[in-house]
C-alpha cells in the first residue's frame, strides 16, 4: 500500500514497479486500449501513461476524485477521465484491448457478513462488474484484476464461458494475485 495523502495519492496493493514487468508481458502493445476501472486517485494510470501506454480510460463513481484526478493530469493529454459505475459501462461492445482493476471489485466487497458467502447483493454487484468488463472487451481482449483475494474467493465471480482464467501469485510473505481473464473468439 502507497499512502502519500499530502499529495492525494492512495495505492492499494503493488505499485506499477512491482507488476510493470507482468503488464509488459500481458499488454505487448503499448497503444493498446486500456480501461482502467474504478481508477481512485491512484498512481497506476499516470505511472502506465509514463512508460507509454497512453491510450487509458479511467473510471470512477465519484465524479470529485474524477476532477482532481483530471487536473492532477493536465499533462498527461491522451488520457480520459470520466465519471461512471463499473456496473453500468456506457461504451460500446469491443471497445477495449484490457480492463484492470485493482482494488475495485474488493471495494464491492468489502461488506459485513462472512466472506466465504457474501451478500447477495455483493456478489450482484461483482458479477455485473465481470459481465460489463466482458462484454466491452475485444475478442482476445484481457481483464486483469489485481488482489489480495485467494483464488478460492474470486474465481467464481470471473469465471465465463468464452473465456479463460489465468492466476499469478505476487509476492514472497504476503501474497497478492493477478488474475489474468481472456476473452475468446
Amino acid at each position: 500500500m502507497v499512502d502519500r495523502s499530502d499529495d492525494g495519492v492512495f495505492d492499494w496493493f503493488k505499485s506499477f514497479k512491482d507488476i510493470e514487468d507482468h503488464f509488459g508481458t500481458l499488454i505487448s502493445d503499448k497503444s493498446a486500449s486500456i480501461l482502467m476501472l474504478g481508477c481512485g486517485n491512484s498512481t497506476l494510470s499516470e505511472e502506465m501513461y509514463d512508460a507509454g501506454y497512453t491510450n487509458i480510460v479511467n473510471i470512477d463513481y465519484s465524479a470529485v476524485v474524477i476532477e482532481k484526478m483530471k487536473l492532477r493530469n493536465k499533462d498527461r493529454p491522451l488520457m480520459r477521465w470520466l465519471e461512471m459505475d463499473v456496473r453500468n459501462l456506457v461504451f460500446d461492445d469491443a471497445s477495449f484491448d484490457v480492463a484492470i482493476d485493482k482494488g475495485t471489485m474488493d471495494a464491492m466487497l468489502a461488506v459485513k457478513g462472512d466472506v466465504w458467502n457474501p451478500p447477495k447483493s455483493a456478489v450482484d454487484d461483482c458479477n455485473r462488474e465481470v459481465d460489463e468488463v466482458i462484454r466491452v472487451l475485444k475478442d482476445r481482449g484481457v481483464f486483469l484484476y489485481l488482489t489480495f483475494g485467494q483464488p478460492h474467493f474470486r474465481k467464481k465471480y470471473l469465471l465465463r464461458e468464452k473465456t479463460s482464467l489465468d492466476i499469478l501469485t505476487l509476492g514472497e510473505t504476503f501474497h497478492y494475485f493477478l488474475y489474468v481473464l481472456h476473452r475468446e473468439v
